[in-house]
């Protein structure tokens, strides 16, 4: 009863969700031109395309560039990665190709497709738009169908993860000095989350190395022996690749699933479709899809079996006429006869292919029987490459990141889990606002670290990325005060070369690590129609310090700004005229430092709203960015109408 109770709540929610994002797609599409679509980053016009001479594993890859070729692309959402739709008249045609972008320069961007596209999409007037797939919703519904018809074969962890709290311990008996250069509590965690028999928690606050303590757990599951087959899995191409490359640092045999256009390009080696192509049979596949190709042409010259000719006979009826030189229900001997051979052509050019799928099969059995860790996104875990596997260890990075039904994927195949995350950063990005106040937004990391308790979690303690004056406000408010700083960053300074300048000498002050400046009564703009703000006031402000901190010595790419609002990205995008500093979204930004974060609240109103801020998590996503020096800005009168701002900014006052 409680499965379909289960299913029935995480199934409406992620229609909800699945219907949200397709119908905000579509409406965008209708509603606006293609010029605004591409303003809002999400299209590309004019584009002209060029066929590369090369494919790479069979897919065909085009550059497209502006057709006045002297034109930069505009700026953009769509990244690599990105799954795109390419069109000429009607965007929402479903014959239009679809592919992935590859590579992306100021000028052009590379498209992957995985079957050539009609000659028409890679001439001129060609419109590229950044493309809905809703694949991810149907992993997991297929997850969540495995757990209402009780088939998964791990119904012991499954059964926890369900709601039953009572879980068990085992025995570690790993190698203390595979541990060497960790602390005490990334140890400890290390023991306890493999000597757990079925679920473990592994809590990560910023810059605590949760990430190196993964790769220690895979590393010493894999060299142990214990576990036959190992699975690393989050929510994210970028996440998945850092894995992959530190377990190759660490001689572990790694393979890495998915599409290998979204995988980082000096990590391809490691995927699966670039081992496939290395392996020694390879061969035999090229061979016989070119056999098979080469009879595809031998169709062209043969009577197709349309309904004109076939009129109601089965294939072995036409081949038995054909074998004995009679016509029949008005087609002739001769029409019967050369349907016969196409039939016969046809069904040759299948067996081959099914030849040439049969050895790539069994090719990739090969490789991830030899494989000591298999890295994928919890939504590749659900691939048809991995049907009927199961893993006796899954690890899954960014767990807190994660929808419930999401982590379900890698689960259902899994006999163990041991989770990584933060439940005190960002949640998962949640579209429908129906789906995320029923409870979509909750991460199953969230949820079980509740239900657990002590248990079976353990948080890492000891931080090594912020200057302690910088991590002391989020370890007091969001980690219980528990956070402490290691002993090479706690008193980390910024190297400043030059005299410091009068007008905000205080914010430069290498001895002043976190600081706030009050901009009073800069009010904020609203863009209409969108429910984004902005501060011109603020951006100028940013352009300031940062023409400054360069000014002083310091170098573009260690610098970094963040906001709560789109519109004060584009606006600070457009003060900074195009520096090499980083300006994003809190969202953007998390999982990610600087040496110094200039965090624009944006917020000066005079009824004292403060909209997105009202989000803890997302303060001390904003706050743990810093290494060496944090300045707030903002309208200390408006900002400190929330509570935890206020206890912010009287920190930063006592402590500046």
């Amino acid at each position: 009863m409680y499965r379909e109770k289960y299913y029935d709540k995480f199934y409406e929610l992620i229609q909800l969700e699945r219907d949200e994002e397709i119908q905000r797609h579509l409406n965008e599409i209708k509603k606006l031109s293609g010029y605004q679509r591409e303003k809002k980053g999400r299209a590309f016009l004019n584009m002209r395309g060029k066929k590369e001479k090369t494919t790479i594993l069979g897919r065909t890859i085009i550059k497209y560039l502006k057709m006045d070729y002297t034109k930069a692309l505009p700026d953009s959402e769509i990244k690599v990665g990105n799954v795109v739709v390419i069109s000429k008249k009607n965007v929402l045609d479903n014959n239009n190709p679809k592919g992935t972008v590859i590579e992306k320069s100021k000028f052009n961007i590379t498209i992957a497709f995985d079957s050539k596209p009609d000659k028409i999409f890679y001439r001129d007037n060609v419109r590229i738009d950044l493309y809905v797939n809703d694949l991810s919703y149907k992993r997991m519904i297929e997850a969540l169908d495995v757990i209402k018809d009780n088939k998964e074969e791990n119904k012991y962890l499954i059964n926890k993860i369900l709601g039953n709290n009572k879980l068990e311990d085992g025995k570690y008996n790993g190698d203390e000095k595979i541990q060497r250069g960790l602390n005490i509590s990334q140890k400890e965690a290390i023991k306890r989350a493999l000597s757990t028999r079925d679920v473990f928690l592994v809590h990560g606050p910023p810059g605590t190395g949760k990430t190196s303590t993964c790769i220690e757990i895979l590393t010493e599951a894999a060299k142990s022996h214990e576990y036959n087959r190992i699975l690393a899995t989050a929510e994210s191409n970028a996440a998945i690749d850092n894995m992959v490359y530190r377990l190759v640092r660490r001689d572990v045999k790694v393979i890495r699933i998915g599409h290998p256009f979204r995988v980082n390009k000096t990590l391809r080696e490691h995927t699966l479709d670039f081992m496939i192509e290395d392996h020694l049979r390879y061969k035999e596949i090229t061979a016989l899809r070119e056999q098979a190709y080469e009879k595809l042409e031998e169709l062209d010259s043969l009577t197709h079996p349309s309904q004109r000719w076939v009129r109601g006979m089965s294939t072995e009826e036409i081949i038995s006429l054909a074998k004995e030189g009679k016509g029949s229900r008005g087609v002739s001997k001769e029409k019967i006869r050369e349907i016969a051979e196409y039939l016969k052509v046809k069904e040759n050019i299948n067996k081959i292919f099914k030849k040439a799928a049969e050895t790539e099969k069994e090719i990739i059995s090969e490789l991830l029987k030899d494989a000591e860790v298999i890295c994928t996104t919890n939504v590749t875990a659900g691939s048809e490459i991995l049907d009927g596997y199961t893993f006796d260890l899954l690890l899954m990075d960014e767990a807190s990141q994660a929808t419930e039904p999401s982590s379900l994927i890698p689960i259902v195949k899994s006999k163990k889990v041991i989770f990584a995350g933060d439940h005190k950063q960002l949640p998962p990005t949640i579209m429908s606002d129906k789906a995320r106040n029923n409870g979509l937004s909750v991460s199953m990391f969230e949820r079980l670290i509740s239900d657990f308790g002590k248990k079976n979690s353990f948080m890492l303690d000891m931080q090594y990325r912020m200057n302690d004056k910088i991590s002391k406000f989020p370890s007091e408010k969001f980690y219980d005060g528990k956070l402490m700083s290691g002993r090479r960053n706690k008193d980390w300074k910024l190297n400043i070369y030059g005299r410091l300048p009068k007008k905000y000498k205080f914010a430069f002050d290498p001895e002043k690590p976190i600081v706030f400046i009050n901009r009073f009564g800069s009010y904020e703009k609203k863009i209409s129609g969108s429910g984004s703000v902005y501060n011109e006031n603020e951006s100028k402000v940013v352009k300031y310090l940062t023409d400054t901190f360069i000014d002083l010595g310091i170098n573009e790419d260690q610098i970094g700004v963040i906001t709560p609002y789109k519109a004060q990205v584009d606006c600070i995008r457009t003060e900074l005229n195009n520096r090499a500093i980083e300006v994003d979204t809190v969202d953007s930004f998390q999982g990610r430092a600087k040496d110094i974060v200039i965090l624009s609240l944006v917020r000066s109103n005079e009824t004292g709203e403060v909209g997105f801020l009202k989000d803890y998590r997302r303060l001390n996503v904003s706050i743990t960015r810093a290494r060496k020096k944090l300045i707030v800005i903002g309208d200390r009168v408006t900002v400190q109408n929330e509570p935890l701002y206020k206890e912010l900014l009287d920190y930063i006052y006592k402590n500046s």
